[in-house]
């Protein structure tokens, strides 16, 4: 009786939910576009595709180029005067976390994989003082253009990575990346470098 039931319920909801995929999809990027848009201070291009929801945290002082594409789960947070600046064509994919403190800047056309950590400001420590109560410090982060951050990656503060640069999967950036060069490593270190960065 059970199993009869699953079919004659079962297989008509199969075939709508197949039947209306697309316009699910697309009232999700809708409602996702429309969630971020009240979460920010400035305004959202048309052309910005988030597949989900994505945290905004802190001032919302993110500025947006053109066909943006966002990953679900994407962090970001902006403290202070700090902003976050993605140009033209940035891909930013699930789970990254884009802190700014100081500042965080990604060229047009550079990808971020999943998971990585771009964060412009560490925790001071002091003595007699608990460290989350000591303050930080913080340094501006600035990506060029047409970089591949790989999945997993951590940028730290005061870093600058050249265009057309790649940092490989779970690299630690703790150091500038000159244009056209691939790092990978903990600490990221310089495995192969292109005469043409972009």
């Amino acid at each position: 009786m059970k199993r009869a039931l699953k079919v004659i319920v079962g297989l008509p909801l199969v075939a709508f939910l197949r039947v209306t995929h697309s316009l699910r999809e697309n009232l999700r990027r809708i409602y996702a576009h429309a969630a971020l848009s009240a979460d920010v201070s400035g305004s959202l291009p048309a052309s910005l595709v988030a597949l989900g929801r994505i945290s905004v945290y802190g001032t919302g002082n993110v500025k947006f180029g053109e066909d943006i594409l966002l990953y679900p789960e994407v962090h970001l947070e902006t403290q202070e005067e700090a902003s976050i600046h993605l140009g033209d064509g940035v891909v930013i994919s699930r789970g990254a976390h884009i802190v700014a403190m100081a500042g965080v800047s990604i060229g047009n056309g550079s990808m971020i994989g999943e998971y990585s950590s771009i964060r412009d400001a560490n925790h001071r420590r002091a003595d007699g003082v608990a460290i989350r109560q000591a303050g930080h410090t913080a340094k501006p982060i600035t990506i060029g253009r047409e970089v591949w951050i790989g999945r997993g990656v951590t940028i730290l503060g005061g870093v600058i990575i050249g265009d057309g640069a790649t940092v490989g999967a779970n690299a630690v950036v703790t150091r500038d990346v000159p244009a056209g060069t691939t790092v990978a490593g903990v600490p990221a270190v310089p495995i192969h470098s292109r005469k043409s960065p972009v």
